[in-house]
């Protein structure tokens, strides 16, 4: 179990990682990382507070996954597949919701530009 512990922590720690710029504002619109649909890719106004937004959520993520990794892990009797199953579907679901959250916050930077 102490390898997937392992796994877990670098999951939680990569999407701690990758956030920080994201909510920093650092990452120019780009082919290959953030939150890249055409909308964001195709205006800069959009694209830096849509990324501060999703790496928000995406570091939450990162620090929820870190606290139920090593939570779960230190449950007495908790076998390996129950303990991944509860750790991967708080990532699994994070992220969902994370994706949800982001395209809906889009949809309000995009109402917001539109002419009335």
């Amino acid at each position: 179990m102490l390898v997937f512990l392992a796994m877990f922590l670098v999951v939680g720690g990569i999407f701690i990682g990758l956030s920080i710029p994201l909510i920093k504002g650092n990452v120019p619109p780009n082919r290959w990382y953030g939150f890249r649909v055409p909308r964001t890719l195709n205006d800069p106004q959009v694209w830096y507070p849509a990324n501060a937004y999703a790496g928000w959520r995406l570091l939450w993520v990162g620090i929820l996954t870190l606290i139920v990794a090593i939570a779960a892990y230190f449950i007495p009797s908790l076998e390996m597949v129950v303990y991944t199953f509860i750790v991967a579907g708080v990532v699994v679901m994070g992220v969902a919701i994370t994706l949800v959250q982001s395209f809906s916050y889009l949809g309000t930077l995009t109402d917001e530009r539109s002419p009335v």
